[in-house]
């Protein structure tokens, strides 16, 4: 198995619902396209500083972050950031991650989505029970 990494949209949430109150032309929202690393193991979204910026996100808190050797980091939380995969989005804050580091999409994000991890073909697919919208449980 090797990494999977996908493209990735990410937009500014606040830009969007501006430009649905007719405060902002749909050119001027903030977005990219990235490709990111899907890690199941980390948590959250993190996107690199330059690219929090780039997006105009707000700093809206710190966490602590575990990485895979144990180091443990005090990081900024920014957001709200829209994730689109495919035909599927969702809103989530992320970490601020150093900069140039690369973009790491965390298990709230796939949870949110309803996305399996396909290794074999290196992509991010809808759960078969799921294949049209995500299916989450309210239990």
């Amino acid at each position: 198995m090797g990494e999977v990494k996908v493209p990735v949209i990410v937009e500014n949430a606040f830009d969007r619902e501006r430009c649905f109150e007719g405060e902002l032309l749909e050119e001027k929202i903030r977005s990219e396209q990235i490709k990111a690393l899907v890690d199941t193991g980390a948590t959250m979204l993190m996107l690199p500083q330059e690219i929090v910026e780039r997006l105009g996100l707000r700093i809206r808190g710190k966490v602590i972050v575990t990485y895979a050797d144990e180091r443990k980091e005090e990081r900024p939380r920014a957001g709200i950031v829209t994730v689109k995969v495919g035909e599927r989005d969702t809103d989530v804050d992320c970490v601020v991650g150093h900069p140039n580091s690369e973009p790491l999409v965390g298990q709230i994000v796939l949870e949110a989505m309803d996305l399996l991890v396909d290794c074999t073909n290196r992509q991010l697919t809808p759960r078969p029970e799921s294949p049209y919208l995500p299916l989450l449980k309210l239990k």
